[in-house]
C-alpha cells in the first residue's frame, strides 16, 4: 500500500494522544477519517481541528453492543473502513491485590483486549467479500512490549496486551493461510512512550522513553507495508530473545538487576482517572 489517499481510516481512542496523531497523518495523506472515542468534548475538538475529512462517533468501547451499533452507523453514513487502527487503551499501574474487580480488572480487559476484537469483527466480513479481494486492507493493532514481557505493577495491563498480541498475530495467520492476502495485520509492541498514559514510568536500562510521533511514524510505515510485527525500541527485540534463551531465574536477574525492568513502574502515576 503506497498511498492511503481515498481510504477510509477508523481509529479508536482518537480524541487525543497517539490516536489523534494517527488521524492527523491519515487526513494529511488524503484519507477520510472515522474518529471513535468515549470523550465527546475532546472528540468534537479533534474533529473540528482535522476538518471535513474527519467524522466523529462517540462510542463506549467497553460495551460490545455499543460497538456493534456504532459500526452500523459508520457503514450507513460513511462506508466500510479500509484501515482499522485499534489504538485505544488504558493502564492501571498498581499491585494486583490493589486492583478493583470492575474499574480496574474488567475495564482494562474490555478496552485493551476485547474491544479490538469486537471492532475488527464488526468490519472484517466486508473485507472478506469476494468483491473486495482486489482492494488493500490494513488492521493495525497497538499492543505493547508489556505483552511480551512480565513486569510487576502491570499484571492486568500485561495480561490484556498478551491477549491482544496472541489474537492479533493469530488473525494475521488466519487471513494469510486462508487466502485473504489483501488484508494485512500489523501488531505493534512499543515500550514506554512519553504520553500522560505512562507518566512517572522509567525506561529500563538502554530503553529510553520514546516520543509519540516517532512511534506513530514507525507504526504507520509498517502498517502501509503490511509488516507483521513492530517492536520498539531495539532492546525489546533483545529482551525477547534473552527471555526465550535464559532459565527463568537467570532472566529475572538480568531483567531485574541489570536492566531494571522490574522497577520501571515504581513511580508510575499515569493520567488522573475520572
Amino acid at each position: 500500500m503506497r498511498t492511503i489517499e481515498g481510504a477510509i481510516v477508523l481509529i479508536t481512542g482518537a480524541a487525543m494522544g497517539m490516536g489523534k496523531l494517527y488521524a492527523q497523518r491519515a487526513v494529511a495523506e488524503g484519507a477520510t477519517v472515522i474518529l471513535w472515542d468515549v470523550n465527546e468534548a475532546l472528540l468534537a475538538e479533534t474533529a473540528a481541528e482535522l476538518g471535513p475529512s474527519a467524522h466523529a462517533f462517540v462510542v463506549d468501547l467497553a460495551d460490545p453492543s455499543d460497538i456493534v451499533r456504532t459500526a452500523e452507523k459508520v457503514k450507513a453514513e460513511i462506508g466500510d473502513p479500509t484501515i482499522i487502527i485499534n489504538n485505544a487503551g488504558i493502564v492501571r499501574g498498581k499491585l494486583f491485590v490493589d486492583h478493583d474487580h470492575v474499574s480496574d480488572i474488567e475495564l482494562t480487559m474490555k478496552i485493551n483486549s476485547l474491544a479490538p476484537m469486537h471492532v475488527t469483527r464488526a468490519f472484517l466480513p466486508a473485507m472478506l467479500e469476494p468483491s473486495a479481494s482486489s482492494k488493500n486492507f490494513r488492521i493495525l493493532n497497538i499492543a505493547s512490549a508489556a505483552g511480551l514481557l512480565s513486569n510487576p505493577r502491570m499484571s492486568v495491563y500485561s495480561s490484556s496486551k498478551w491477549a491482544m498480541v496472541g489474537w492479533s498475530d493469530s488473525l494475521r495467520l488466519e487471513l494469510q493461510l486462508g487466502g485473504a492476502s489483501h488484508i494485512k495485520v500489523t501488531t505493534v509492541c512499543p515500550s514506554y512512550i512519553t504520553t500522560g498514559m505512562f507518566a512517572g514510568a522509567k525506561g529500563p536500562v538502554l530503553t529510553p522513553l520514546m516520543d509519540p510521533e516517532y512511534v506513530v511514524g514507525k507504526a504507520w510505515k509498517a502498517m502501509k507495508r503490511g509488516k507483521p510485527f513492530v517492536m520498539l525500541p531495539a532492546m525489546v527485540h533483545v529482551s525477547k530473545v534473552f527471555k526465550g534463551m535464559l532459565p527463568v531465574r537467570a532472566w529475572d536477574f538480568v531483567a531485574g538487576k541489570i536492566f531494571r525492568v522490574y522497577n520501571s513502574m515504581d513511580d508510575f502515576t499515569g493520567r488522573p482517572q475520572g
